[in-house]
């Protein structure tokens, strides 16, 4: 089962959230135990100058004249107000408040002593100040909690300002969400909109950097599928009017054949040329077949170390005889000795058949065809029309020239023979590039370097 992906703006909601959140903790942390010292100082300092102030009262009014409203006004601060022995009669401390005078250990005031302590007391923490008077000791107490800082208003202020901040990161993060999210979504739907077959989607190039870069994209990959596509279409419609010419052909003679139309020496002449028509479309298609081939991953290449000298030498015996039945001149250039190359045997002569069949077919009678080896290189010149200088950008893409020439001279079936040539020679690690052939037509030089095998061997 497939979980339910959630959406950018919510990501990026619940992100700013969460570091909202971790910011005012850590802040809350660090701060409470600062703010607490300090709190804590503070209550300490206002408790002890309240002692003193109360213990002058108590010094220039021996009677203790005043002190019960002096002791209503610390009462309203949460301050407990205690006597210290029989000097001064003062309400009985709370039972809490006791056990800290005791820790603080404020009877050391009746001998005349002050006492100012910090002590802990039932999971309190309490602050105590003790005086003596002539009228008698007296001692004030409070915890931290009930100081001018005390430690709850300082929870209290934490936690409003975490609420604050996670209302604020909410609503931030939501905007910010939804502002990224809205090209994000532009750019899902055009992607959409491209995985249906429209080509004709742009998304706008804005927002961040990144969502910037993935608008980029999605126009470039519609731009490219465009592209291809219509090459495809083009490559397609021209294989379809090559298979179509032999396969009228094949048709109309094997009809004529078949109704007896054609009979005796005219139907040696008839069988001769479907023969000739259905060999035509078994090298397209096979060119077909091997360019697929040789654009899935698991084409299989024997590489290993290869003779251009021996390979150049079989493959004349066949071209000598095609160009003598054809009137033109064959050329077989080699050096003495052996021309080691890396590459698969059976591709490399693959190669060299589909370039000297697509230079025989230029080639007019009396014009050389040449193949020729030298040290990591093999090229393959004639002496025909040759290419233009603004073919030589495309002279490997399939099916350009086949559309460039169709009409003006013979061209090859679907244009697929040279687009193959390459994918075999890219794929063997070599190189092959097209120019100018000294003999006036075209030069193909396939090009090794860089092989291990390439440098010439002694024989």
């Amino acid at each position: 089962m497939t979980r339910p992906r959630t959406s950018l703006a919510f990501r990026v909601t619940a992100s700013c959230l969460l570091v909202a959140v971790v910011a005012v903790v850590v802040a809350a942390l660090v701060g409470l135990r600062l703010v607490g010292a300090t709190a804590r100082q503070v209550t300490r300092d206002v408790l002890a100058q309240q002692a003193d102030v109360v213990a002058a009262q108590l010094a220039s009014s021996p009677g203790g004249a005043g002190l019960r409203s002096v002791v209503q006004v610390l009462q309203g601060q949460d301050i407990a107000v205690v006597g210290i022995g029989d000097g001064l009669r003062l309400p009985a401390p709370a039972t809490d408040v006791a056990a800290a005078l005791r820790r603080a250990d404020v009877d050391r005031a009746v001998t005349g002593t002050p006492v100012s302590a910090v002590v802990e007391s039932g999971k309190r923490t309490w602050i105590v100040e003790a005086r003596p008077t002539p009228a008698g000791a007296f001692a004030l107490a409070r915890t931290t909690d009930t100081g001018p800082l005390g430690t709850g208003l300082i929870r209290r202020n934490l936690a409003f300002a975490l609420l604050a901040g996670a209302g604020v990161a909410l609503l931030v993060g939501g905007v910010v969400g939804t502002l990224l999210a809205r090209p994000l979504r532009r750019t899902a739907s055009a992607a959409r909109s491209l995985r249906t077959g429209r080509r004709d989607v742009r998304v706008p190039v804005a927002g961040p950097g990144e969502v910037a870069e993935v608008a980029a994209a999605v126009n470039e990959l519609a731009d490219a599928l465009s592209h291809s596509e219509g090459r495809q279409r083009e490559f397609l419609l021209s294989v379809s009017h090559e298979l179509r010419t032999p396969l009228t052909a094949v048709r109309g003679f094997a009809e004529s054949l078949a109704d007896g139309v054609v009979t005796g020496d005219d139907a040696r002449a008839a069988g001769t040329t479907i023969l000739q028509e259905a060999q035509r479309l078994d090298r397209l298609v096979a060119d077909l077949m091997e360019l697929a081939r040789l654009e899935a991953d698991d084409f299989r290449l024997d590489m290993g170390p290869v003779d251009l000298v021996a390979l150049l030498g079989e493959a004349a015996s066949v071209w000598r005889a095609r160009c003598a039945a054809a009137g033109v001149d064959f050329v077989l250039q080699l050096p003495p000795q052996p021309v080691l190359v890396h590459a698969d045997l059976r591709r490399l002569r693959q190669v060299v058949d589909a370039l000297a069949e697509n230079a025989l077919r230029l080639v007019p009678p009396g014009a050389p065809l040449v193949l020729a080896a030298r040290p990591g290189t093999l090229e393959v010149r004639d002496g025909g029309p040759g290419l233009a200088p603004d073919d030589a950008p495309h002279v490997f893409r399939r099916g350009a020239l086949h559309e460039r020439y169709r009409g003006h001279r013979p061209v090859g079936a679907g244009g697929v023979g040279l687009a193959l040539v390459h994918g075999l020679v890219t794929r063997m690690g070599a190189d092959i590039t097209a120019s100018p052939a000294p003999e006036g037509g075209a030069c193909f030089t396939v090009s090794f370097a860089g092989s291990p095998a390439s440098a010439t061997s002694a024989p």
